[in-house]
């Protein structure tokens, strides 16, 4: 992820522009938004039914029942949401649930206020400052949709009771008056929160990239970019742990370069370092993907061999190597006369002789000095 991430919000939606990152995003948020929603829905219920219990004083008894019946019917949606933020579809079918709860309960607030008398009015419409809050801040809704959700509210709000219950204007006047702060105030709230929670997430990804950096570099070779011997013993390490559990027979070659000091005398540094790069890309095109191929340090490579089956294979894949080290450089024509001796240690789970990476890299430099010392550009195995 980029440094001006941040930057490449949409400045209403506060969306990513890129829809990967989105996806990252709504994913890294999805374990706090189910807890976040819970909670929300469980608070949320006890305060309108505790709110409830003023219609004793505040709603005519002919009209309590209808209050209870719009009250009820909002509770059993949000616990219905409730249900869902349990269900895996909660994953792909979040905001609109969440954030719908917030806007039947306003409704059913519009829909108590419709059959009050004006004189009730104004102890019931402040629970519509709560359901504003509670859209914005609280539910865990997106800005966005927790605006267009209150805008819907405020527009029903004046429609069913400016229009047909026909509140009287200076009462629909402060109503809306404290309605629009609150969206104001809210809004800005939300909006702010969701802001520094993309920042937050992307200077999070932005660290983690910048320590997988730092990790891969630390485990790689930089002139080549081969795995280094840390890396290659860690591998051999997972490879020897499997094999005691399945017998299987696995093999390391240590490759020494014959004839690269000339070279690199000719050429100078940047010359050898770029034989060097070719020779990498050469091996690793030669192997297997699951095999690992490092470079050990100056013109020495090791390759690890999975599932070799016999000796005999490692010796194939050892000519195999020497094979495409002595073809000739087509990028370095200087370059004549490159090759390699190869040593081989052949190794399962079963050999305690070499229990450990150490032993076998050890074992397969020693048969590589059999093989220089018996003419070079050969190989040769590690005894016992």
């Amino acid at each position: 992820m980029s440094k001006p991430m941040i930057a490449q919000l949409h400045p209403l939606t506060l969306s990513f522009r890129k829809p990967e990152v989105e996806r990252a995003f709504a994913g890294h948020l999805l374990p706090r938004l189910r807890v976040q929603g819970r909670a929300a829905i469980l608070v949320g219920t006890l305060i309108y039914l505790v709110s409830g219990f003023l219609d004793s004083w505040l709603v005519p008894p002919e009209y309590r029942v209808t209050a209870w019946v719009f009250r009820l019917s909002a509770l059993t949606y949000a616990g219905l949401v409730f249900l869902l933020t349990f269900r895996p579809a909660f994953e792909r079918f979040n905001q609109l649930p969440l954030g719908s709860t917030g806007l039947v309960v306003a409704g059913s607030l519009i829909g108590i206020l419709y059959h009050l008398p004006f004189e009730a009015a104004p102890y019931f419409y402040p629970c519509l400052i709560l359901s504003t809050f509670y859209t914005y801040n609280f539910i865990g809704t997106r800005f966005i949709y927790a605006l267009v959700i209150n805008l819907v509210v405020l527009i029903a709000y004046n429609l069913i009771l400016g229009g047909l219950r026909e509140f009287p204007f200076p009462m629909l006047l402060s109503h809306n008056f404290f309605i629009i702060s609150a969206n104001l105030i809210g809004g800005g709230v939300g909006y702010l929160a969701e802001y520094h929670r993309r920042e937050l997430f992307v200077r999070e990804a932005e660290l983690d990239e910048e320590r997988q950096h730092h990790l891969e570099r630390s485990l790689h070779d930089r002139l080549t970019g081969l795995p280094n011997r840390e890396l290659l013993e860690d591998r051999m390490a997972q490879l020897l742990a499997r094999a005691r559990r399945d017998s299987g027979t696995h093999a390391g070659l240590f490759i020494d370069l014959d004839g690269f000091k000339p070279i690199n005398d000719q050429l100078g540094h940047d010359g050898g370092d770029k034989v060097l790069r070719l020779i990498a890309r050469r091996l690793q095109a030669a192997v297997r993907q699951t095999d690992t191929v490092s470079r050990i340090g100056g013109d020495e490579f090791f390759v690890l061999a999975h599932d070799v089956d016999t000796p005999a294979r490692a010796g194939q894949l050892a000519e195999k190597l020497l094979a495409c080290i002595a073809e000739p450089l087509a990028e370095v024509p200087e370059a004549g006369g490159l090759g390699a001796s190869i040593g081989i240690c052949v190794f399962s789970g079963g050999v305690r002789s070499l229990e450990n990476p150490e032993l076998i890299i050890r074992a397969a430099d020693q048969a590589m000095y059999e093989a220089k010392g018996g003419g070079k550009h050969r190989h040769a195995f590690a005894s016992g």
